[in-house]
C-alpha cells in the first residue's frame, strides 16, 4: 500500500513538472536533459533548411607537395588529445596538407557553432553591398519594431556586430538555465530575442553573446525578405562556389535559424569564406563583399571588456583577431568545440581544423590556435 502511494505522489510530481514547463514555455528542457551537451553530429536532432551548392563548383586544387609533409608530432599530439575530426591547410589557394580521423571524410558534415557568426557578419557586409541595408550604423528598429523604441531603439547594426549591444543575455552552454542553452534547444528564437531588456549603454562595452549575431540573422530577413538559408545561398555559398549542400538548423518546422551557430559542413566548404576574405571579398573578378567592409571586420574593437575590463584586441564584427604572434597576424572563425578556419594573410594561408574538444585559453585564443599557426609557419619556411 505504501509503495503505490509513493508511485502515485511521484506520477503526480512529474505531472506537476510537466505542466510548469508546458504553462512557462521551457519544454526545451526535455530536450536539453535528452541530448544532454551539444555535439558536432546533432544535425538530425532538428530542422534545418538546405543550402545547396554552386551549379559551378570551384574544387580546391592540390599544391605539389600536397601531403608529402609529414604534420609535427607536437601538432598530431594536440590534435588526437582534442578529439580532431579533421584539419586542412590550403596555401596560395592549393591544399597542402589535409587529414581526417574516425572516419570523417572531405564531405562530412559537422556542426560549425560559432563559426556561424562570421558568416552572419559577411552576410550583412553583403546585404549592405546590395542596397538593402544603408549602413551598420542603422538601427535595428529599423527593422525590428520590438527594438524601435526606448534604451533598445539605441542598439545598431554595428553594435551588434561588434558584441556590444549592452542586452541582458547569459552565454553559458552548460547550464540548463542558460539563454544560450534555450537558443540551442528551444523552438521560438525570435520570441526570446524580441523579449531581451538592454541593461547597459549600447556600443559602450563588448560583451560576447550569441543573441548579437541572432539579432543580426532576424534583421537579414527583414531586409532581405526571404530567410536566412536562401539569401545565403544565393548570394555566397552558390557564387563561392561550394562542391556541396549544408544545412543550417532551425528553431522549429519552417522556422528561424539557429544563426548563431549551426551550419553543417565540411571543411573546405567552410573554407571558402576564409578565402572570400583573403581576397578582399573578390571571388573571380565578382566584389561579394566591399573591401573596406571586409578590413573592419577583422580588425580589434578597442572596446572595454565587461569581463576584462581592458581593450577587446582579440575580436572584430564577429571574427576572433590575433593582432602579431610570431611575426604574423591571424584572423579566425571559432566555434565552441575547437572549430577553427583561420586566415593568414602574410603566408597566403588558411588552416580549417573541426573537432569535438578544445583545450586552454592562452590571452583570449585557445591553446590549439597557436600550435596550428606554428605549423603553418613552419610549413612555409620549408
Amino acid at each position: 500500500m505504501m509503495k503505490r502511494k509513493i508511485g502515485w505522489s511521484i506520477l503526480v510530481l512529474l505531472l506537476c513538472i510537466a505542466a510548469l514547463l508546458h504553462f512557462t514555455g521551457k519544454n526545451y528542457y526535455y530536450r536539453t536533459l535528452w541530448y544532454n551537451l551539444p555535439g558536432i553530429f546533432d544535425e538530425d536532432i532538428f530542422y534545418s533548411r538546405t543550402v545547396h551548392k554552386s551549379t559551378d563548383p570551384y574544387n580546391w586544387p592540390q599544391a605539389s607537395d600536397y601531403n608529402k609533409r609529414e604534420l609535427s608530432a607536437q601538432l598530431l599530439d594536440t590534435l588526437n588529445k582534442y578529439e580532431t575530426a579533421s584539419v586542412l591547410f590550403i596555401q596560395h589557394d592549393s591544399v597542402k596538407v589535409e587529414k581526417y580521423w574516425n572516419g570523417v571524410t572531405d564531405t562530412t558534415r559537422s556542426n560549425s557553432f560559432s563559426v556561424a557568426k562570421s558568416f552572419v557578419s559577411a552576410l550583412i557586409g553583403r546585404a549592405v553591398q546590395l542596397g538593402y541595408i544603408k549602413s551598420i550604423d542603422q538601427p535595428v528598429g529599423d527593422f525590428l519594431k520590438e527594438y524601435a523604441t526606448g534604451e533598445k531603439s539605441k542598439i545598431t547594426i554595428r553594435h551588434l556586430l561588434m558584441m556590444s549591444s549592452g542586452l541582458d543575455w547569459d552565454e553559458a552552454y552548460s547550464s540548463l538555465w542558460s539563454q544560450t542553452t534555450e537558443a540551442y534547444y528551444g523552438t521560438d528564437i525570435e520570441k526570446q530575442m524580441l523579449g531581451l531588456q538592454v541593461k547597459q549603454k549600447p556600443g559602450m562595452y563588448f560583451e560576447y553573446q550569441s543573441c548579437d549575431t541572432e539579432l543580426l540573422a532576424m534583421v537579414l530577413v527583414k531586409a532581405t525578405k526571404m530567410p536566412l538559408s536562401a539569401f545565403f545561398e544565393k548570394e555566397l555559398w552558390q557564387p563561392m562556389g561550394a562542391s556541396n549542400d549544408a544545412v543550417w538548423s532551425l528553431d522549429h518546422k519552417d522556422g528561424m535559424e539557429k544563426a548563431y551557430c549551426c551550419i553543417y559542413s565540411n571543411p573546405k566548404d567552410f573554407a571558402r569564406l576564409a578565402s572570400l576574405y583573403l581576397h578582399d571579398g573578390n571571388r573571380n573578378g565578382k566584389q561579394l563583399i566591399d573591401s573596406s567592409f571586409i578590413r573592419e571586420s577583422v580588425k580589434p574593437v578597442h572596446l572595454t571588456g565587461v569581463l576584462t575590463k581592458e581593450a577587446t584586441d582579440f575580436y572584430g564584427y564577429q571574427w576572433w583577431v590575433i593582432p602579431d604572434y610570431k611575426g604574423v597576424s591571424a584572423y579566425y572563425m571559432r566555434g565552441i568545440l575547437g572549430q577553427y578556419v583561420i586566415v593568414v594573410p602574410k603566408l597566403d594561408m588558411i588552416i580549417v581544423r573541426l573537432g569535438h574538444k578544445r583545450g586552454y585559453k592562452i590571452n583570449n585564443h585557445y591553446s590549439e590556435t597557436y600550435a596550428l599557426l606554428d605549423e603553418a609557419i613552419k610549413m612555409d619556411s620549408k
